[in-house]
């Protein structure tokens, strides 16, 4: 029995241990600094989770043509130490963001710095720069 226990112990702390390292990925695997963005739209979803927080925006091009943006920012706990918090986006507010986009060319990218609808500039805690 006691075999056992240790057993599943072990297996429990493994799995465990390898759950949050595949959430999460470094700023280079995923993104490209030489494929600057600068971003403005509307908001239309707030996703405030570990590792990551993610906001999508609506953004109109020169056509007229309406494209949904997904933008990842560093965690809830990195942001409010930026001075968010999670009323600082709202559906429906319009926000300018600087970032990088994808690697693969699709609309996500990874913010900088967002101008929220008073005009507050506030750091989106990118992982950019810092060799994770």
């Amino acid at each position: 029995m006691k075999k056992i226990l240790a057993g599943a112990t072990v297996a429990a702390s493994l799995f465990s241990a390898t759950v949050p390292a595949s959430a999460h990925h470094s700023f280079a695997a995923e993104f490209d600094a030489g494929k600057p963005v600068k971003l403005t739209g509307t908001v239309t979803k707030i996703e405030w989770t570990n590792p990551h927080t993610y906001f999508f925006i609506d953004v109109r091009d020169e056509s007229g043509k309406v494209t949904n943006w997904g933008l990842e920012m560093g965690s809830p706990n990195g942001l409010m130490r930026q001075g968010w918090t999670r009323t600082s986006l709202k559906i429906g507010d319009v926000v300018t963001v600087d970032g990088s986009q994808a690697k693969d060319g699709t609309k996500i990218a990874n913010a900088r710095n967002v101008t929220l609808a008073d005009g507050q500039r506030l750091f989106a805690a990118s992982s950019q720069g810092q060799g994770s």
